[in-house]
């Protein structure tokens, strides 16, 4: 999700589809594949900014949805189950909170946001 305030001054976005400011970054979905640890470890820390560090993005907000349940289970339970995290950018780190099946899905940069975890996994298609 993009920010609509700030991609105007985005120069290289109406002809090449490129950002070059995180701040015009609301959000960031990623999709866990079979090399879940970049999706746990290496994106969210390519997303942070932390202060001492000149990289990372400072992505205000990260969803991480592992529909296969592919993750470690310090992630997503014992047994494992489908998860849909929502990292929020607090404090120069993401605090993650997990949802799953009918849990109602919190999303700070949309609050009006209306659908549970189960329903975002019943529209993935495996096709």
């Amino acid at each position: 999700m993009l920010n609509q305030e700030i991609i105007a001054t985005e120069t290289r976005w109406k002809k090449e589809s490129v950002i070059q400011n995180a701040t015009s970054v609301k959000l960031i979905v990623e999709v866990v594949s079979s090399n879940w640890q970049d999706d746990y470890y290496d994106k969210l820390r390519d997303y942070v900014r932390a202060a001492s560090q000149r990289e990372g993005m400072g992505i205000p907000e990260y969803w991480i949805i592992d529909y296969a349940a592919l993750g470690d289970r310090k992630f997503i339970g014992n047994p494992k189950q489908p998860t849909i995290f929502v990292c929020e950018l607090i404090d120069e780190e993401y605090q993650m909170t997990p949802f799953r099946g009918i849990d109602c899905i919190v999303s700070p940069t949309f609050p009006e946001f209306n659908l549970t975890a189960q329903q975002i996994f019943d529209s993935v298609s495996l096709d």
